[in-house]
């Protein structure tokens, strides 16, 4: 029951998130005020992102709203990626538990992205969903790499 504590903490946080607006989650301000030289501006200026049909840019959007973007995505990918391995310490151990933990999260993310349709103000993307389910896989990924290599490490001592 203990393992299940962590998975369900993330969730909870996740739909509170996903239920509020854009502008009760804006970092806008926040970027402003930490950020008053638009430090990188330059550099990120040549980056253009396809995203949802448009290509999101420094150009396209403002330097601001662009660095929002990518903390919002680099969130989505990052956050998904916790609640996998969370999905994978709650399971009990078995042969398919990788997968399965990668498919919960991907349910977790489409239902994310349900919730945050009925949010005004928000929309629902099967790029964060894909993105969300690229960080969980990637998550887990990393997880097992690091266990290959302690696992290894610890057979030649």
């Amino acid at each position: 029951m203990k393992k299940i504590i962590p998975l369900f903490v993330l969730l909870i946080i996740v739909f509170i998130a996903s239920g509020q607006s854009s502008e009760q989650q804006s970092l806008i301000p926040l970027l402003e005020t930490w950020l008053p030289n638009k430090p990188l501006e330059s550099f990120l200026s040549y980056l253009q992102i396809p995203y949802w049909g448009i290509l999101v840019s420094i150009e396209e959007r403002g330097y601001y709203p662009f660095i929002e973007f990518l903390i919002r995505k680099g969130t989505h990918f990052f956050y998904f990626g916790m609640i996998a391995l969370a999905v994978y310490a709650a399971l009990p151990k078995f042969k398919y538990r990788f997968l399965t933990a990668a498919i919960l999260t991907m349910f977790f993310a489409i239902f994310d992205e349900f919730h945050q349709s009925l949010t005004s103000g928000r929309t629902a993307t099967a790029q964060d969903v894909m993105l969300d389910t690229v960080g969980a896989i990637s998550a887990l990924l990393l997880w097992k790499f690091i266990k290959i290599i302690e696992q290894r490490r610890f057979a030649k001592e």
